[in-house]
């Protein structure tokens, strides 16, 4: 099976190798027909490269690195 992938802005680089990655997905209501867009964010390794906040990345999905961190930076799309 194929692992997790998203893209996400991110919100927070305080962290040592590790940054909070914020992904938005639309979905349509079924009853109301109306759009709602829900966030989450995510803990994900940085592989040491060098992200700033306000970055577009690509995370995905691998083993556990720590309590929270599930995901790991593929590529960096934008600043």
């Amino acid at each position: 099976m194929a692992a997790k992938t998203f893209i996400g802005k991110i919100v927070s680089a305080k962290m040592q190798n590790t940054v909070s990655v914020e992904v938005e997905r639309a979905y349509r209501h079924k009853l109301y027909k109306k759009t709602i867009v829900r966030h989450k964010k995510y803990l994900a390794d940085t592989n040491d490269h060098t992200i700033t906040e306000g970055a577009i990345v690509k995370i995905q999905e691998c083993r556990p690195i720590s309590k929270n961190k599930r995901f790991r930076v593929i590529e960096k799309l934008t600043s």
